[in-house]
């Protein structure tokens, strides 16, 4: 799903992103090693395109499909919360978009990813991941719905290309995810809401209307006068935060997490569209499938999406 290393920001947002990143908290090992997979899946798909047109609001929506696999059937709720993954869901099933395609990614403990239509007839050596339908979709993200294990997600780019966060046109993964105490959650949350702050000043040097700004940091930093960046970042900061709420986990998502699992880390990040309400035990199955780094050895394909309901 997410595999772009190039950063096209700008130098402000480099230079305050770094100040700002270094204040996480000590985390346990196990928040780390899940965390620093999840860095390695921040860019999804490395798809452009297109946006999608919205659905007609009359247009009836499909809410149970049925994924057919070569390792057994997935049948996933969709969420009423998203309709435009939705919308685009059915779009792609009524073209049997995702026949033969393959789960090209599979991370134990985290997720396994499919919907690269250049899966279908790729060499046991070809890079996957970057392919898509020529679109995205915009990000539909809400906490009623969040990454817990058995989630349907919607990969996408990375923020440092897509701070509007939108999702790629088809490809997708399932969350397998692991169990997590107390202490790794706040952790969490504090890495979440550092990522969600620097994309709110990434989009702040992006918008125009911030050019003099933008001008008087670049004479500021050519000139040296530290002080002055230093009071200009800070002014900044203050005026993002006063409009800024931080992103907490709810209850219900706390009693998830520390009981049944999911993968935390990527909440208020990524679309969850759906939930598997049968065959968890399939997509276990294929999370332990052998790997040649994230790629099944043997080919684990999609037969066929179909609508239930």
């Amino acid at each position: 799903m997410l595999q772009i290393r190039s950063l096209k920001l700008f130098f402000m947002f480099v230079l305050i992103t770094s100040v700002t990143s270094c204040g996480l908290l000590h985390k346990s090992n196990k928040t780390e090693k899940v965390e620093n997979k999840a860095e390695e899946a921040t860019d999804l798909v490395m798809e452009e395109g297109e946006e999608m047109e919205v659905p007609e609001p009359k247009e009836v929506l499909p809410s149970i499909i049925e994924m057919k696999t070569t390792k057994g059937d997935i049948v996933i709720r969709l969420y009423e919360e998203t309709p435009l993954h939705r919308a685009n869901m059915k779009k792609l099933i009524d073209e049997n978009y995702y026949d033969g395609l393959l789960f090209h990614r599979v991370i134990k403990d985290f997720m396994i990813q499919g919907g690269d239509p250049n899966s279908r007839d790729a060499d046991p050596n070809t890079r996957l991941g970057n392919g898509g339908p020529g679109y995205t979709i915009p990000a539909e993200i809400t906490q009623k719905v969040f990454h817990k294990k058995g989630a349907l997600c919607a990969a996408r780019q990375g923020d440092n290309v897509n701070p509007e966060k939108r999702s790629s046109g088809s490809q997708f993964y399932i969350v397998t995810g692991a169990v997590y105490s107390l202490d790794d959650l706040k952790q969490m949350e504090i890495r979440i809401n550092q990522q969600a702050k620097a994309t709110l000043m990434q989009k702040y040097w992006a918008d125009p209307k911030n050019e003099e700004m933008a001008q008087l940091y670049a004479k500021y930093k050519s000139e040296f006068k530290q002080d002055s960046l230093n009071i200009l970042i800070s002014k900044l900061q203050r005026e993002l935060d006063e409009n800024y709420v931080s992103y907490k986990f709810t209850e219900e998502q706390i009693k998830v997490y520390t009981s049944e699992g999911g993968a935390p880390f990527l909440d208020n990040g990524y679309t969850v569209y759906g939930e598997v309400v049968e065959g968890i035990e399939v997509v276990e199955e294929i999370e332990k499938v052998k790997t040649n780094g994230e790629r099944p050895i043997e080919d684990v394909r999609i037969i066929s999406i179909k609508i239930l309901e």
